[in-house]
Parts: structure tokens; C-alpha cells; sequence
């Protein structure tokens, strides 16, 4: 009976370890798996407001059709995104006459010029280059002058 009763605890003993062994092989799996992962995963961090796809290149070309518009866009490249930027939405906001307005960048800090029709406008356009990535500060230097009614032809009331 005793050698039973050995036997079933040595039957169990084995099984145990055999169990532990397992378990084991699991944690180390596991521990390999986060080892893996050397610093936690966070947040995705922004981009700076200059994109990397933006190149030189299309800064000098920003900067040359600045200039030809009477514009000034400053060295750097983001001076020269953020023009891009905020003449671009200009253009798509048909409440903003773009090529009436001159954006001037500078060290991230925008000027606005020139003539609009109403005082929507120059909030519009003021909220616009404000609202772009990278803007330090914003000039708004817009004038506000309503656009001129057609002349009535002789003849008619």
C-alpha cells in the first residue's frame, strides 16, 4: 500500500513539474515579446509644421511667385509652406478675393495687405492665416473698400 501511495505521489510530483515547465516556456515567451518592445508604445507625436515633403525646390518657386504677386516670403523653408498654405486657402474660400489680399511670411509671422470688399472678409482672411500651422502672429493690414456698383446705362430708371 505504501509503495502505492509513493507511487501516486511521485505520479503527481512529475505532473506538476511538467505543468511548471510549461508554464514557464510560456512567461519566457512573453518575456521575449515585451523585451521586443524596448520603450512603450505613446501617442503619435505632430509633425513639425514644415513638411518634409516640401521641398526647396518649391520654396524657391513659392518665393518667386511671392515676389512676382509683390509678396514677401522669408529664408526659411517653413516661411515659404506657410505661404503656400495660406494662399491656397484663400483661393478655395469664395468668401477671400486671394489675389486681391498679399501674404507676406516672415519668420513665421504673416502680414496681410491689400483691399476687400466687406469686413467678412478681412475677418475671414485674418481667421484663415491664423488658423495655419506654424503662424507666430498675424498683421491684418487689409483695407476694406466696397466694390464699385456698374454704372446704370442712359436711358434706363
Amino acid at each position: 500500500m505504501r509503495m502505492k501511495l509513493w507511487s501516486l505521489a511521485a505520479i503527481g510530483a512529475l505532473s506538476l513539474s511538467f505543468a511548471a515547465c510549461d508554464d514557464t516556456t510560456n512567461s519566457n515567451a512573453n518575456a521575449n515579446a515585451n523585451a521586443n518592445m524596448s520603450t512603450p508604445r505613446t501617442a503619435a507625436t505632430p509633425a513639425p509644421t514644415a513638411t518634409p515633403k516640401y521641398s526647396e525646390e518649391q520654396a524657391r518657386e513659392e518665393r518667386a511667385r511671392a515676389k512676382q504677386n509683390k509678396e514677401t516670403v522669408g529664408d526659411t523653408l517653413e516661411d515659404a509652406w506657410i505661404h503656400t498654405k495660406i494662399v491656397a486657402q484663400l483661393i478655395g474660400n469664395s468668401q477671400t478675393p486671394e489675389r486681391k489680399i498679399n501674404v507676406d511670411v516672415v519668420n513665421n509671422d504673416v502680414t496681410l495687405r491689400g483691399t476687400v470688399d466687406t469686413p467678412e472678409a478681412k475677418a475671414e482672411t485674418e481667421r484663415i492665416a491664423k488658423a495655419t500651422d506654424g503662424v507666430k502672429k498675424v498683421v491684418n493690414q487689409l483695407k476694406v473698400t466696397p466694390a464699385a456698383k456698374p454704372a446704370k446705362a442712359k436711358g434706363t430708371p
